[in-house]
């Protein structure tokens, strides 16, 4: 690795999706911490398994990320060329790297190390959130993505029942596969929360406390959800993100203050599960709201609404 010109880094950063809504300053403190890499043709930046050791952007060449099975078939995930960024997820989450990344061609890298990238959250915390927003983003597109693939999948299964059979197969295999490759999926077999161990609080106490900051609401509902139709002032933490939305934006909440979750459907108990998560973190006090969304505006206490268009 060598250093090299910062003005011609952010340049390149500030075109990067992931980079380009963030602050000049902290845009130029991120150009002065970057490390150019050359790499050459056909070599491994790093394979899934290893540390999130740090995060890159293509100043020039393309890469292949892609994950490889036991049999060693590989599925290729996305090429990438110069200004996109790769690695950022398991940088964010802690997690191991969920896929493998090979050079196309040669590349020159721009390297942002974990410790830089640690420091530069410390020198300006709101930087967390923009990093946090394109990760949803991410994720949610690759929901979409895989959605969209499999609704083809069908529309192209008609021709005979055997064909309907085979793409059923393989939708299923595409989204197991998915959603072990996302450090955030849901587990296959999840383990139904009891519950057992949570209290329930009725909206008026729920709402006296808020009044005198005693408590936080959080809504468990998937952001699409929330956009919707919202207790007003309520933090969306979404299960499926609980991870970062957690790391970036909670974890240092203390934990002796009273959380109140609300956000449940017939199928799924999403406020149960997010609580349950609280509880294993080492919060002393986490509530259901009793009746969750409804039950707090049956009493007059104010939501929030998306407005029609």
């Amino acid at each position: 690795m060598a250093n090299n010109d910062s003005n011609n880094n952010v340049e390149i950063l500030a075109k990067s999706e992931i980079f380009r809504d963030l602050p000049g300053e902290v845009l130029a403190e991120i150009g002065k911490a970057v490390r150019l890499q050359i790499v050459p043709p056909h070599s491994m930046i790093f394979k899934e398994g290893d540390p999130g050791d740090g995060l890159y952007i293509i100043r020039s060449g393309k890469v292949r990320v892609f994950r490889r099975d036991e049999s060693g078939m590989e599925l290729v995930l996305a090429i990438q060329g110069p200004g996109e960024a790769f690695g950022e997820i398991a940088l964010l989450s802690g997690e191991a790297r969920s896929a493998c990344v090979e050079v196309l061609d040669e590349a020159e890298l721009l390297v942002l190390s974990r410790d830089d990238f640690d420091r530069i959250l410390r020198e300006f915390p709101a930087t967390s959130k923009f990093f946090f927003r394109e990760m949803r983003r991410r994720l949610l597109s690759d929901e979409q993505r895989l959605e969209v693939e499999v609704r083809d999948a069908y529309q192209a299964s008609r021709i005979s029942w055997f064909d309907s059979i085979v793409v059923l197969g393989v939708s299923v295999v595409l989204a197991i596969f998915f959603n072990y490759s996302n450090p955030n999926g849901v587990p296959v077999f999840p383990t139904a929360p009891s519950g057992s161990d949570i209290s329930v609080i009725s909206p008026p106490a729920a709402k006296e406390d808020v009044q005198r900051d005693n408590a936080l609401i959080l809504d468990a509902m998937p952001e699409n959800f929330y956009q919707k139709r919202h207790i007003q002032g309520a933090v969306n933490m979404p299960l499926s993100l609980f991870d970062i939305v957690y790391a970036m934006t909670f974890a240092d909440e203390d934990k002796e203050r009273k959380i109140i979750v609300y956000g449940n459907t017939i199928s799924r108990p999403y406020d149960v599960e997010l609580a349950d998560k609280l509880l294993l973190r080492g919060y002393k006090s986490v509530s259901i709201l009793k009746g969750g969304l409804d039950a707090w505006e049956a009493e007059g206490y104010p939501v929030a609404e998306k407005a029609k268009q």
